[in-house]
C-alpha cells in the first residue's frame, strides 16, 4: 500500500526482487550510426545536467550520466529493472531526437553490468575511438565527472565507474604508449583536406577555420605543423583567437568576426568548421552564392566539417564547385599506423581487465553496507526495548542521572562488544577476492540468522524514493 500512491509507477516488489539493480549503457557511435542520426541525439555539454535530471526522473532509473561527443552519444545508468529501464531510455531518446523507436533500435547498442563497465573503460582508453588511442576522449570523460560534481547529478555507482574509467585511460596511455603516433579528429581533418588538394597547391591554398574552441585550436595547430603559413579564423569573440595566435608563433593568424563569415568563406579554398551551432552555417544556397576557387585547385572549394550537429548541410555537395567532408569521412585517414596501435590495444585489455576487476570488487563490497546498517538498527532496537523495561522495573525515582547514564552506557557497551565480531566480518575493501567471497557469505548468513531481509528493505526504500520524487 505504501507504493500505490503514484498511478504512474507500476511497481511489483516481488518482480524487482528477482533482479538486482543493473549498470547499463545504451547509445550509438560512429561505429553503429551515421552522422545524420548522431547529430539529432547530440547533447551539448552545458545541457548534460538537464539530461541527467530528466533521465533520473524516469521511473526505473536511479543514476545516470551522458557522454555526448562528435563520434558518440552514450547514456550510462543504474536501472532498478533492466527491461523497464532500457525501454524508458529508448523512449526518451526517441522523443528527444524525433527518430521513431523502430528506426533508433537498428543503430543502438546496449550493454549490461561488466560489459557496460568494460565498454566505458575502453572508450576512456581510446580503444573505441575512430582514431585508436586518441587523447581527447579521456578529457571528455573527465568532463562528465566535473559536470556531475558541479550539478550534483551523478550517483555513487556512476561516479565511481567514471573515475575508475579515467584511471584506466591514464594507465593505458602511460603503460602501452598507444597514443604515440596516433592522430586526432582534428589532425585527421587536416590530413584529409591536404589529401584532396593537388600536391603542388597544398601549402598555398587559402585556409579558413570557423570556430576557435578545442577542436578548432587543434586544427590550427596541425595546419601550422604541416607548413601552412596563414589561416583565417572566424569566431564570435577575438579572445580565443588571440590565445591561439599567442600559442602558435610560426603561422599568421587573421581574425574575422562571425558577421564576416560568408565574406571570409568567399576568399577561402578550404573551409574547416568546428562550432557548437545547432543549425547549419552553410546551406546549399549559401554555398552557391560563393565564387568558385582557382582553377589550379580544380575549381572546387573544400568544406571539412568536424562538428556534430553538422555545420555544413549535406546538400552543399550538390553544388558543382563544392565538396563536403564530415567526421564519417575521416576513416580513410586513420588507417595509417593502425596495425601498430592494434597491437598496443591488445596490451591495453590486460590493464582494463585489472581496473574492471577492481571496480566490480568495490561494487560487491558495497552490498554489505545495508546489512551492517540493518544489523546495527536491529540490535539498537532490542537494546532500547530491554533498557526501557529495566528502567521501569527499577523506577525513575530510584535512579540518579549518573546511575541512569551508567546503565545506558553499559547496555550500549554490551551491544557494541557483541556486534564487533560480526561487523568486522562484513567489512571488506574488495581488494582480495577470497576475502570478498567470505564477506558476502557472512552477509547472507547474518541476513538469514537475524531475519534482516536486507535486499527487500533496500528495494522498498529505492521504490519509496522514486514514488516520493514523482509526487513532488
Amino acid at each position: 500500500s505504501t507504493f500505490s500512491a503514484s498511478d504512474n509507477v507500476l511497481f511489483s516488489l516481488s518482480g524487482y526482487m528477482k533482479e538486482k539493480s543493473s549498470i547499463a549503457v545504451i547509445g550509438l557511435s560512429i561505429h553503429t550510426a551515421p552522422v545524420e542520426m548522431r547529430e539529432k541525439l547530440a547533447v551539448a555539454e552545458e545541457l548534460w545536467p538537464r539530461a541527467v535530471a530528466e533521465l533520473t526522473n524516469l521511473n526505473h532509473i536511479e543514476e545516470a550520466a551522458v557522454l555526448s561527443t562528435c563520434n558518440r552519444m552514450e547514456i550510462y545508468v543504474v536501472a532498478l529493472s533492466w527491461n523497464r529501464g532500457i525501454r524508458e531510455i529508448v523512449d526518451w531518446m526517441s522523443k528527444k531526437s524525433g527518430i521513431p523507436v523502430s528506426e533508433l533500435r537498428e543503430h543502438l547498442f546496449m550493454l549490461r553490468d561488466s560489459d557496460a563497465t568494460r565498454h566505458l573503460f575502453e572508450v576512456s582508453s581510446g580503444l573505441d575511438s575512430l582514431v585508436l588511442g586518441e587523447g581527447q576522449i579521456l578529457a571528455q570523460v573527465k568532463q562528465v565527472v566535473r559536470s556531475g560534481q558541479n550539478s550534483g547529478g551523478l550517483g555513487k555507482n556512476i561516479d565511481r565507474m567514471f573515475k575508475d574509467a579515467i584511471t584506466a585511460g591514464k594507465r593505458v596511455r602511460s603503460e602501452t604508449n598507444i597514443s604515440c603516433g596516433a592522430v586526432s579528429v582534428s589532425s585527421a581533418a587536416v590530413e584529409l583536406a591536404l589529401m584532396k588538394l593537388p600536391k603542388s597547391e597544398c601549402l598555398s591554398a587559402r585556409m579558413l577555420l570557423i570556430g576557435a574552441g578545442k577542436m578548432g585550436r587543434l586544427v590550427a595547430k596541425h595546419l601550422a605543423a604541416k607548413g601552412c603559413t596563414k589561416v583565417v579564423i572566424v569566431n564570435r569573440s577575438v579572445e580565443r583567437v588571440d590565445a591561439i595566435r599567442e600559442e602558435m608563433k610560426g603561422i599568421e593568424i587573421v581574425y574575422r568576426p562571425l558577421t564576416e563569415m560568408y565574406e571570409a568563406a568567399a576568399d577561402a579554398d578550404v573551409v574547416f568548421t568546428s562550432t557548437s551551432s545547432e543549425s547549419p552555417l552553410f546551406t546549399k544556397e549559401r554555398a552557391e552564392a560563393l565564387p568558385p576557387v582557382s582553377g589550379a585547385l580544380g575549381g572546387v572549394r573544400l568544406f571539412v566539417d568536424i562538428s556534430v550537429p553538422r555545420n555544413v548541410s549535406a546538400c552543399v555537395s550538390d553544388v558543382g564547385h563544392a565538396r563536403v567532408y564530415n567526421v564519417d569521412d575521416l576513416k580513410e585517414v586513420v588507417e595509417a599506423n593502425k596495425e601498430d596501435r592494434l597491437r598496443k590495444a591488445m596490451e591495453a585489455q590486460t590493464i582494463i581487465s585489472e581496473e574492471l576487476k577492481r571496480f566490480e570488487a568495490w561494487r560487491d563490497s558495497m552490498e554489505t553496507v545495508p546489512t551492517i546498517k540493518k544489523l546495527r538498527s536491529y540490535a539498537d532496537r532490542i537494546r532500547a526495548s530491554e533498557l526501557d523495561k529495566c528502567l521501569q522495573k527499577i523506577g525513575e525515582d530510584a535512579l540518579t542521572k549518573k546511575m541512569r547514564k551508567s546503565i545506558e552506557q553499559l547496555s550500549t557497551g554490551i551491544v557494541n562488544r557483541l556486534l564487533h565480531g560480526p561487523l568486522q566480518h562484513l567489512r571488506c575493501d574488495g581488494t582480495d577476492s577470497r576475502t570478498l567471497d567470505e564477506t558476502l557469505e557472512n552477509m547472507h548468513a547474518l541476513n538469514r540468522m537475524f531475519g534482516l531481509d536486507t535486499e527487500k528493505a533496500v528495494m522498498e526504500q529505492k521504490i519509496k524514493t522514486k514514488v516520493e520524487k514523482q509526487q513532488t
